[in-house]
This record gives C-alpha cells, sequence and structure tokens, in this order.
C-alpha cells in the first residue's frame, strides 16, 4: 500500500491527464472544476464526454481511446456506475494512474471499479480530489482534505 500522500505526488507527476465526466452546463460540477484547475495549472488536460463534441470550450472526446497520443492519468468524475468503464478503458490505454474524484457526497468511488483496477496493477486514488494536494492546492481544498481525512472520507492508503 502506498500512502495517499504519496499517490497523489505520483498521480500529479503526470502531465497528460483525462478527465472523464466534465459536464456541457458545468456548473460547479467536480469534475469540471478539476479540468478548468488543471488547464490553469499547465497540465495537457483531455475532457472525456461521449456526449459532448465540446466543454469548457475545449474538444471533447467520447473515451479514452479516441484521445491523440493517450494519458498518463485520468480523473474519474462521472456517477459511481459509470466508473468501471473509465477504469476498464484505463487498463485497455495503458494508463496506471485513476483517481476517482470524491468531494462531500459520494462522487464517484465505486468499489467494484478500484477492486478491478488494484488486480490490473493500477494506482487507484478511491476519494478526494486532486485539487486537495500539492504546493498549489487552494486554501478551500487543503481544509477540506483535512476534513475528509480526519473522517476517513478519503482514504489514507492506496
Amino acid at each position: 500500500m502506498t500512502s495517499i500522500k504519496d499517490a497523489a505526488e505520483t498521480f500529479r507527476d503526470s502531465r497528460r491527464i483525462a478527465v472523464t465526466g466534465v459536464s456541457r452546463t458545468p456548473a460547479s460540477h467536480g469534475g469540471n472544476v478539476v479540468y478548468r484547475r488543471l488547464r490553469e495549472l499547465g497540465y495537457q488536460v483531455f475532457a472525456v464526454n461521449p456526449h459532448a463534441d465540446e466543454v469548457e470550450g475545449d474538444h471533447a472526446y467520447a473515451d479514452l481511446a479516441a484521445i491523440p497520443g493517450g494519458v498518463d492519468a485520468v480523473v474519474v468524475a462521472t456517477r459511481p456506475e459509470h466508473a468501471l468503464g473509465a477504469v476498464r478503458q484505463a487498463i485497455e490505454q495503458g494508463v496506471t494512474q485513476v483517481w476517482m474524484h470524491r468531494s462531500v457526497d459520494g462522487g464517484s468511488v465505486d468499489p467494484e471499479a478500484t477492486r478491478l483496477g488494484r488486480e490490473h496493477g493500477l494506482t487507484v486514488i478511491d476519494g478526494g480530489c486532486p485539487l486537495m494536494y500539492g504546493p498549489d492546492a487552494d486554501r478551500g481544498h487543503r481544509v477540506m482534505c483535512r476534513l475528509m481525512t480526519l473522517t476517513r472520507r478519503i482514504p489514507r492508503q492506496v
């Protein structure tokens, strides 16, 4: 097992990151928040939404296989019932880092998807948000991280 802090650091070392579940109508949708912030931080991000041609002003891809050149990591920000499909795609595409987004609600975490990914050697972070970690984490995300860690809504080991 790896500490969440170490796994988060490895995940954030990835430069090409897909975010599944980025919405056409963003408002405060978690996937869109992650997508925008990673883009602002200089990551090469790819929006994955099979029902949209464009989101956040960028081209959207139907699935991970459609992204030219592939990706190093995936943030799953879909409903939990779609997480298994995203993990299967990650396995097929040779992606080794998957983060199932979870804020204060149930988020995108699916135990079956977590199990499958880990069985195939993926590092699966099953909770929290990549924006909660690293030197560029904003105050709100840092506070949320501490609270969710204390209440065990974020795993301490992955």
